[in-house]
């Protein structure tokens, strides 16, 4: 009878031990399958963050990567500032101080040989070394590739204007014609070699800086898109959709 009875607890004990052994493991399993749930691996993917012009790309790469990306995001500080330098120097002689062109070529040329042809017979009298002139070409490659890349950017800007031309994109068009008339502004103001200047300094220092206030710039971007989107359905409501396109649908289905 007594071993009936142990029997009998055991078999009780051994029902707890299972029954809180199954609650344990469904209790973790439904943590796990909490925590799966709220884990940002298998959450929904965040609304894409807006970037200025639509890019995908990191500015360095949107810049055409390479040497010239590094020299306009100054990842080297010396030969961004050194360029930046022998800009402003050229744009000092040619603009303020009226230098030209083939004045300074000659003027350059002057010195050079005069230079190295006293230095060449000189040195057989103070029995010195000949200074050693390099063998100056242009290699062959370098100049294929940048004039296929010139042609190639030059052939997709004709595209451009050939679409705008054709009346596909009116928005394009509107800014393109508010574009060439600001820089057409900007060109009476001031000639080509200062134009140019201002645009060299200008991808010296808003790239660098756009990189480092990205998040700040593309929000307020985002915000001054948003607005400008508003106005132009105004615009649109009101004035462009009031201006004949073509011959009338009417007509056409007569």
């Amino acid at each position: 009878m007594a071993d009936h009875e142990e029997s009998k607890v055991e078999s009780m004990m051994d029902k707890i031990t299972e029954k809180l052994h199954g609650d344990s493991s469904s209790s973790s399993s439904s943590d796990s399958d909490d925590d799966k749930k709220s884990s940002p691996s298998t959450s929904p993917l965040k609304s894409k963050v807006y970037r200025l012009f639509g890019r995908e790309k990191p500015l360095h790469k949107v810049l055409g990567g390479g040497k010239p990306a590094d020299v306009f995001l100054w990842r080297n500080k010396k030969i961004s500032a050194g360029a930046l330098g022998v800009a402003t120097a050229i744009w000092v002689l040619f603009e303020l101080l009226e230098y030209h062109l083939l004045t300074l070529v000659c003027h350059a040329l002057i010195l050079a040989l005069a230079v190295l042809f006293l230095w060449s017979n000189a040195s057989t009298f103070i029995n010195k070394s000949t200074p050693h002139i390099p063998e100056v070409h242009i290699p062959k490659e370098p100049v294929l590739e940048f004039a296929s890349a010139l042609r190639i950017e030059i052939n997709q800007a004709f595209a451009v204007l050939r679409e705008i031309a054709a009346g596909k994109d009116l928005k394009m068009f509107l800014s393109v014609i508010a574009g060439l008339w600001v820089l057409s502004l900007v060109g009476s103001y001031c000639n080509f070699l200062t134009l140019f200047y201002i645009a060299f300094v200008v991808l010296h220092t808003v790239p660098v800086m756009y990189e480092k206030y990205e998040d700040q710039v593309d929000a307020f971007a985002e915000k001054a898109m948003i607005e400008i989107k508003k106005q132009y359905a105004v615009f649109d409501a009101k004035v462009l959709s009031k201006i004949p396109r073509g011959p009338l649908k009417g007509k056409k289905n007569a």
